[in-house]
């Protein structure tokens, strides 16, 4: 039982360090961060408390009440168990879905530091590059606005970063209004139909935000690909937990009650 313990605590401690990774490295906390930091401390105290806690469990169990309340617990942890599981799967199959075909590329923005991209940024931008050199009729569209701590826009951020690269200035179009994933996609779709485009795209994207950006493009009326970009495995947990959310959101908001709203306002 020692030996449980001491590992028990270990993973604890490795769980806390790997969410915390983020955060030193210039991120924000956040929904994703906040939850690792609840289960690793819940882990932690479970083991260094693991025996009494053992017995606590049991003492409830032989009381009516006590068995009540155990079987909630273990029922609320099954639902959501089922649904990490459940948006696992559907994340990992928005990412597989590759066009087959030149498309127009829509890379979505992520935060800016004065003008330095950040590191989800980078990835997303790489994939990008990488994307376009294999299709070199392809145009892409650059959508993100500017917010709070950044002195340019996102797009303009990718702009600069993609020229760099070597990349045609003529091959991209910027969209530098946007402020979250659901304006990207609409914004863009306003864009590409002032511009004659077809609706066919390929998002671009950090594989654990596939399957949202994708809907969103569904949303917009585009027919829509991804191509994600890999993200760095340090800070994968913490954007992960945090995408699991965002997916949870999707489903029970804005896929209910907001999508007719902005179709109505933007694809008129």
């Amino acid at each position: 039982m020692r030996y449980l313990q001491w590992i028990t605590v270990a993973v604890a401690i490795l769980m806390f360090l790997w969410f915390l990774v983020p955060i030193v490295a210039g991120g924000k906390l956040h929904i994703g961060n906040m939850t690792g930091f609840i289960a690793s401390g819940m882990l932690f105290l479970y083991g260094i408390r693991m025996e009494a806690l053992q017995v606590f469990f049991i003492h409830i169990w032989n009381h009516r009440e006590g068995r009540i309340i155990l079987s909630v617990f273990l029922t609320v942890t099954g639902i959501i168990l089922f649904l990490v599981i459940l948006e696992s799967f559907v994340m990992i199959r928005a990412a597989g879905n590759r066009p087959k075909k030149t498309v127009t590329a829509v890379i979505l923005g992520c935060s800016v530091k004065g003008t330095r991209p950040c590191t989800i940024l980078v990835e997303r931008m790489d994939a990008a590059a990488e994307y376009l050199r294999q299709n070199p009729m392809a145009q892409a569209v650059l959508s993100g606005g500017k917010g709070e701590g950044e002195d340019i826009s996102e797009a303009e951020c990718m702009f600069r970063y993609l020229t760099a690269k070597g990349i045609a200035p003529e091959r991209l179009i910027k969209e530098d209004c946007s402020t979250s994933t659901r304006e990207n996609l609409a914004f863009t779709r306003e864009i590409m139909r002032k511009w004659g485009m077809e609706p066919e795209i390929a998002v671009i994207t950090s594989e654990f935000h596939a399957y949202r950006g994708a809907m969103f493009a569904k949303d917009a009326g585009f027919i829509t690909y991804s191509v994600p970009a890999k993200t760095f495995w340090l800070y994968f947990p913490a954007y992960y937990v945090r995408e699991l959310y965002g997916i949870l959101y999707y489903w029970l908001i804005c896929r209910k009650n907001g999508v007719r709203e902005w179709q109505q306002r933007y694809m008129r």
